[in-house]
């Protein structure tokens, strides 16, 4: 009888082989997280956000960070919810009982960090959305288009973005990026 050795896959994010820093503008593949497409009705936001430890955010363009998790407002019913640290959203909501679909979309999406001074003025080179400072302040998210795609957008600090893309447009995402940078 001959024993199978142990095999450790670990999957590579879409983006671990990208990096760049172009006119002062860095661009970086996001760290590995859980991430979840939660949808729910209002009366069901107590018990979701007691269970994943954060409040839900009810404003539109709002999101909530607590403990290693930001839950983003997409629409009146429906969050994205990503973990950067340990946590699984999805056994956190497991034993909650109000009507709730949540789904592991955790190597649907890759993330792409957008910093530096002129971080704005490259996402916009491909994205109708105002990223003033007055109008998309820090914790501000929208779902929005760069380019030809659908990506949800968070600013996380006043010169920084999170761009979320599915993973299958993260190459095509990450290049866009990539050129507008080198014109500003």
């Amino acid at each position: 009888m001959v024993e199978a050795a142990a095999i450790t896959v670990k999957r590579r994010g879409a983006l671990d082989h990208r990096s760049e820093a172009i006119n002062g503008v860095s661009l970086q593949p996001g760290k590995p997280a859980r991430r979840i497409s939660l949808r729910a009705r209002p009366d069901g936001l107590a018990p979701l956000s007691l269970a994943l430890g954060l409040d839900l955010p009810a404003k539109p363009k709002t999101s909530v960070t607590a403990n290693g998790r930001t839950a983003f407002w997409l629409g009146p019913d429906e969050w994205l919810v990503i973990d950067d640290g340990e946590g699984d959203p999805i056994a956190d909501l497991a034993e909650v009982s109000v009507l709730h679909s949540a789904v592991d979309v955790s190597h649907r999406n890759a993330a792409i960090i957008v910093s530096g001074e002129k971080a704005a003025d490259v996402i916009n080179a491909g994205c109708p959305q105002d990223l003033g400072v007055q109008a998309f302040p820090v914790g501000a998210c929208s779902r929005t288009v760069l380019g030809k795609i659908e990506v949800v957008l968070l600013r996380t600090a006043p010169n920084t973005f999170r761009v979320e893309c599915w993973r299958s447009f993260a190459d095509y995402a990450f290049s866009y990026l990539s050129d507008a940078a080198r014109g500003i």
